[in-house]
């Protein structure tokens, strides 16, 4: 069976070319004659096409509903909405791909004071345990395999096959960064892809994008695996509030919105006015000069 055309109507059906060629007959006789009869006789011709088309439209998607499935429901509101903004930008006052990219670049990425040059000394951490095959295997059990790589092109699944088969591979290779407080250039390259933020009414300023990072692979399991040690640290020794709920194992915001609900109501039940603020600090992270940290 030969493929269907890209510019098929799946809707098409056999009455539609019979209408459509009474349709063309009529208005060329119309345009030849120029009389009040074949005018009229176009336009009845016409609306009868129209209206078959229509017809045939409405029936094609009752009958598509009819047949979808849990899994396929939000193809067919990708289909029922409307079409979405091209991805390549557009904007007002650039004119060139130069313009374009010197433009997502300067807002995407603003500048930021240039860092204090110290020479590099590494320093070996005699006490630093080292990592276990456990934590290096629980913090795969968090990756998708699914998720893009970054440059090397080693996804995580790549890993998942390689530590069982040597469990003292990747702990190695990352204790030695840990032990020396070192994170090398090499694992710091990322591609970035710039996309679209869905809803937007125009796509003719830089605000309208977002840039997704994608880093290297080993260097995302490193950082899952330190920050889990944190975090256990910080639990034990007292260092976090106890209604801290982000970034920490078995909390989420359903016990962040529990805790809130709880404190309103306990200082409502006291007589107590109460009001919440909440602060959405745009670009904070990009903006923050290391230097200045303590």
């Amino acid at each position: 069976m030969s493929r269907p055309s890209p510019r098929s109507k799946s809707w098409w059906t056999p009455l539609l070319p019979h209408l459509r060629s009474v349709f063309h007959s009529a208005s060329h006789s119309y345009r030849a004659s120029r009389d009040s009869y074949n005018l009229s006789a176009s336009r009845s011709a016409r609306r009868s096409y129209f209206s078959a088309i229509r017809k045939a439209k409405f029936a094609h998607w009752s009958e598509y509903l009819s047949t979808l499935t849990p899994s396929s429901v939000w193809e067919a509101k990708k289909l029922a909405s409307q079409r979405q903004q091209p991805r390549f930008p557009s904007f007002s006052d650039q004119d060139t791909p130069e313009g374009i990219n010197e433009a997502l670049l300067s807002h995407l990425f603003p500048a930021t004071p240039p860092p204090i040059s110290t020479p590099l000394t590494l320093s070996r951490y005699l006490d630093y345990l080292p990592l276990s095959p456990e934590e290096i295997s629980h913090a795969l059990s968090k990756s998708s395999n699914t998720s893009a790589p970054g440059p090397d092109m080693i996804s995580y699944g790549v890993w998942k096959r390689v530590h069982p088969s040597c469990l003292a591979l990747i702990p190695a290779l990352l204790f030695t960064l840990l032990q020396y407080g070192h994170h090398p250039s090499s694992l710091k390259k990322a591609n970035r892809i710039v996309l679209n933020k869905p809803g937007k009414t125009s796509y003719d300023s830089p605000a309208s994008f977002r840039v997704m990072v994608l880093l290297e692979t080993l260097s995302k399991i490193l950082k899952l695996a330190t920050a889990s040690c944190l975090s256990l640290l910080a639990r034990h020794l007292g260092l976090l509030h106890p209604h801290q709920t982000g970034s920490l194992p078995g909390l989420s915001t359903f016990d962040a919105t529990a805790t809130l609900t709880h404190e309103v109501r306990l200082l409502q039940r006291l007589g107590s006015k109460v009001s919440s603020l909440f602060l959405d600090i745009k670009g904070g992270f990009n903006n923050v000069d290391p230097s200045q940290l303590p």
